[in-house]
Parts: C-alpha cells; sequence; structure tokens
C-alpha cells in the first residue's frame, strides 16, 4: 500500500511538474517576435529623430549626449551587437537573405550611432572635467563602440571613442571628493558601468592594475552611496534602496510604507548587470562581446574583487522584487505602495526584467522561479506597452518618484521619449539570448 500510494504520488508530481512546464512553454516568447518587437519600437524613434547629433528640445534645448539619450543608446549598442550577431550565425549557416537582412540593421544602427557620438567629440555632457554622473552616462556607448573596433579593426586603438572618458574618468579618481558624488540612486547606474566597462578595456590591453584601480574606484562610489550616504541609501531589511536622502525613513507613503521608487531601484538593478557583467569573459569569447548562444562564463580576476558584494545585492533586491510584483506582470511606480499612483509603467518593469534575465542566463538566479517571470512580464510589455507604429506606452517620464510625470497612459507621451525605449531594448536583448 505505502509503495502504491508512493507510485501514485510521483504520478502526480509528475503529471503537475509537465503540465507546469507546458504552459510555461506556451508563454515562452519566440526570439523572431522579441527582435521584430525591438526593431519596430527602435525604428518608430530613429525615423522621428533621423539626425542623432540634434540638440533635444524639452522646455529648453539639450545637447543629444545628456542622460536620457545615454540610456537609449545603451539599449541601441545592445540591439546593434545583437545584429552583428545574428549576421555572422546567418553567414556560418549560408542563410545569404537573412545575414544580408541583419547586416543592413547593423549597419544602420551602427551610423546613427557613429553620427551621435562624432556630432558630440565622444566626449562627456559638459567636458571632461564634469563630475555629474548624468553627464558620463553617454561613455558607456562610446567604449562600446571602442571594443567594437578593436574587435573588427586589427591594430587600431581607435582612441577617439576611449580618450575623452580616460581623462574625465581620471579626473574623477584625482578627487577623493568625488567618491560621495552619487548622492541619488540613478547615478549608479549613470556611472558605475563606466567603470567596470574601462576596467575590461585594461584587462583585455593587458593592463591588469590598471583594472584593478578602475574597479576600486567604482566600488568606492557605489559603496558610499550604499552605506554612508543619508546613513546608506540601500535598506537591506527590504533589499530596495531609497531613491535619495529625502526619501529615507521615516518618510513614508500614503500607506506608511517606505517609499521604493520603481525606475529608481531599476536603475540600480540595470547597473549591477551592467558592472557585472562586464566582470565576465564568456566561453566562447576572446573580447568584449558575447555570443548569441554563448552558456558558460569565467570572471576575470583582475576585476572581481567585489564580485561577490555586487551578486549579492542582486539576488536581495532580485527577491525583494518578485515579492511586490503586480498580477498583471508589470510593477507599480511606487513599489510597496499600489494606491499611490497604481497601474502599469514600463521602464521600471522593463530594468527588471532585463536584470532578471541576465542572471537567469548566468546562473545567477534559479532558472525554474524566474523564467515564467521574465516570459509573462515580457509578453505583457509587447502586448499592453508597444504599439504597431513603434510607440511605447506606459513611460513615466523624468522625475525622481511615483507623482512625477504623472499619468503614466498607453497613450501619454512622455516628456523624454528616449531613456524608456533604452530600457525596452535592454530587456529585449537579455530576453531574446536567454530563450
Amino acid at each position: 500500500m505505502r509503495t502504491t500510494g508512493f507510485l501514485r504520488w510521483c504520478l502526480t508530481l509528475i503529471c503537475t511538474v509537465t503540465a507546469s512546464l507546458s504552459a510555461m512553454s506556451q508563454n515562452v516568447p519566440e526570439r523572431s517576435s522579441i527582435l521584430s518587437a525591438m526593431e519596430t519600437a527602435n525604428d518608430y524613434f530613429i525615423a522621428k529623430y533621423p539626425d542623432a547629433g540634434t540638440p533635444t528640445f524639452v522646455k529648453k534645448m539639450r545637447p543629444s549626449n545628456l542622460w536620457t539619450r545615454g540610456v537609449y543608446f545603451e539599449g541601441l549598442s545592445a540591439l546593434m551587437d545583437l545584429e552583428k550577431q545574428l549576421s555572422e550565425k546567418a553567414e556560418n549557416a549560408n542563410e545569404e537573405a537573412e545575414s544580408r537582412k541583419r547586416k543592413e540593421k547593423f549597419d544602420a544602427y551602427y551610423k546613427y550611432i557613429s553620427d551621435w557620438g562624432t556630432a558630440h567629440k565622444w566626449t562627456p555632457r559638459n567636458g571632461v572635467t564634469t563630475r555629474d554622473a548624468d553627464d558620463y552616462c553617454c561613455s558607456q556607448t562610446y567604449l562600446d563602440m571602442y571594443m567594437l573596433h578593436e574587435k573588427t579593426d586589427k591594430g587600431s586603438r581607435n582612441d577617439q571613442y576611449l580618450q575623452p572618458t580616460v581623462e574625465c574618468m581620471r579626473n574623477l579618481m584625482d578627487n577623493d571628493a568625488s567618491i560621495g558624488d552619487w548622492t541619488w540612486i540613478d547615478a549608479i547606474q549613470m556611472g558605475l558601468p563606466v567603470w567596470a566597462k574601462l576596467a575590461r578595456i585594461s584587462h583585455l590591453k593587458g593592463n591588469d592594475d590598471e583594472a584593478a584601480k578602475y574597479m576600486e574606484r567604482g566600488w568606492k562610489m557605489y559603496a558610499c552611496s550604499r552605506n554612508e550616504l543619508a546613513g546608506g541609501l540601500w535598506n537591506p531589511a527590504d533589499g530596495l534602496w531609497w531613491r535619495d536622502k529625502d526619501f529615507v525613513a521615516p518618510y513614508r507613503e500614503p500607506n506608511g510604507e517606505d517609499c521604493y521608487w520603481s525606475r529608481g531601484n531599476g536603475w540600480v538593478y540595470a547597473a549591477l548587470v551592467r558592472t557585472m557583467d562586464a566582470m565576465m569573459i564568456g566561453k566562447k569569447s576572446k573580447d568584449y562581446t558575447e555570443y548569441v548562444d554563448e552558456k558558460k562564463w569565467k570572471r576575470i580576476k583582475a576585476m572581481s574583487a567585489n564580485y561577490k558584494d555586487y551578486e549579492a545585492d542582486f539576488k536581495a533586491m532580485s527577491r525583494a522584487l518578485l515579492k511586490c510584483q503586480r498580477e498583471d506582470r508589470f510593477w507599480n511606480v511606487s513599489l510597496h505602495d499600489e494606491s499611490n499612483f497604481g497601474g502599469k509603467e514600463l521602464t521600471g518593469t522593463a530594468l527588471f526584467v532585463y536584470g532578471m534575465a541576465w542572471g537567469v542566463r548566468h546562473g545567477i538566479l534559479p532558472r525554474g522561479e524566474y523564467l515564467p517571470v521574465i516570459a509573462d512580464t515580457w509578453n505583457a510589455m509587447v502586448k499592453e506597452c508597444l504599439h504597431s507604429n513603434g510607440f511605447l506606452g506606459y513611460v513615466q517620464g523624468t522625475g525622481k518618484e511615483p507623482k512625477d510625470s504623472q499619468p503614466v497612459g498607453y497613450d501619454n507621451e512622455p516628456d523624454f521619449d528616449d531613456f524608456g525605449l533604452g530600457c525596452f531594448l535592454l530587456a529585449g536583448y537579455e530576453v531574446y539570448k536567454l530563450f
């Protein structure tokens, strides 16, 4: 009887797991649909702004290497990288038409980035003496372009992409006061990956001492925001971040909870991903770029002194984010108060998907627990936010808390329409490579 009961239990368990996997497989987005959604959204934006170097105007004129556009170009750089890899894969498989199509997309995106960078002389906004992380956010893409050329142009240093950013970061390193510059958590995304990318470049050029110095400075600035500013902007009890000193407890949301702004936490989450990613070398890779189907990675020793610290925060945030996701797979602008401007919101949601997909793909987050969330959330973003012409709805515009840039809606255009697209493209890039 006991044996029969155990067998019955086993059969029930197998049927349940099989049914669960079957249901999940029905929700897994096809790679072709992921890529199509990314291209549709991106091509809409490029058609709207055909001259990448033209200043942007929202109440006043600003140069197009401001942080909002910098985040967009992070996403475009990822999409361009994906098109390049797919072109090479199709070429190796003798799929000439597909290879040509992907190559044309790559060329178009490459030109757009090049025109943008050239217009700004590959220099941070406000020059190399700036200490504002928003100003050197654009350097993430400048450094990506440098590494692209290191791979494709043998023997070429392409210092135009690199040197202004190096000079800016060295100016920061010469000023110990700059360690406390990131007084708002958005700055962690704008700045921390720049240090990590510079460290990776130094490592691949054979200068591990320089790589370690870059990583050390990035960690010191991150740790200052985390542990020191206003008593520390990181709340380990909840696994989430207060946006800046104005929101640290005893500040409360209308329901009495701490105020954890969705996109602010998304910025930190993305920064951790981009920083840890720079610390890894793929099994097939000999340089900066991973291949489409790459599965194994190892850490770069010269850069990994604080890797476990970043990973621990990333895991803690991941657990916290799972707990406060909405039933419709979006996250509220106020993570712990759904009554405070509740509703769908794309940017925080996309950044969380970006991080979770990267975490699962690299074996850091449990696949069984996070994969259904990633698939369902990506599908929800495409279905609920992406218009047929490529416009993205439910994007909260610029600000620093739930009430800013409201109302957020399907047809509402945010003040800046670039950084939301960047978040969406980053999410799509990782979801594509995961599935």
